[in-house]
């Protein structure tokens, strides 16, 4: 029972942070809405988009995006490499402004990757919440 209770005082300190696609209709409860992928979705017109802001920053590097090609069997190799990347200062700070942004309620990282399951968006996530 104590276990049980530890774990729900755990996940309420939290931050609340939501993973979509970019091209669903916006929730009320998504809070603030921020893209994290380094380019522009395809066929998305910025003026549709209702985002609140956008982290290039905060995305993987176009090398290391390129190298991994959403092929989910290169997903462990491809976290561990993402992980290194957001180790650097540019990183680091995109990382830390997100973190920010969840003191003020829910955070909707927005992307255009078809599997959330195999995309950086759940890397970039555990690292906003301090489990990198």
């Amino acid at each position: 029972m104590a276990t049980r209770k530890a774990s729900a005082r755990a996940s309420a300190t939290e931050p609340a942070i939501r993973i979509r696609r970019v091209y669903d209709a916006p929730d009320p409860d998504d809070g603030t809405r921020v893209l994290v992928d380094r380019v522009w979705p395809r066929g998305l017109a910025k003026a549709d988009a209702q985002l609140d802001e956008w982290a290039k920053d905060a995305a993987p590097s176009t090398e290391l995006r390129r190298w991994y090609g959403h092929d989910p069997d290169l997903f462990p190799e491809f976290t561990r490499r993402y992980r290194a990347e957001l180790t650097t200062p540019e990183r680091h700070e995109a990382v830390a402004h997100l973190r920010e942004l969840t003191a003020s309620g829910p955070l909707t990282l927005l992307t255009a990757v078809k599997d959330l399951d195999h995309g950086h968006v759940q890397v970039l996530a555990e690292a906003i919440r301090g489990k990198e």
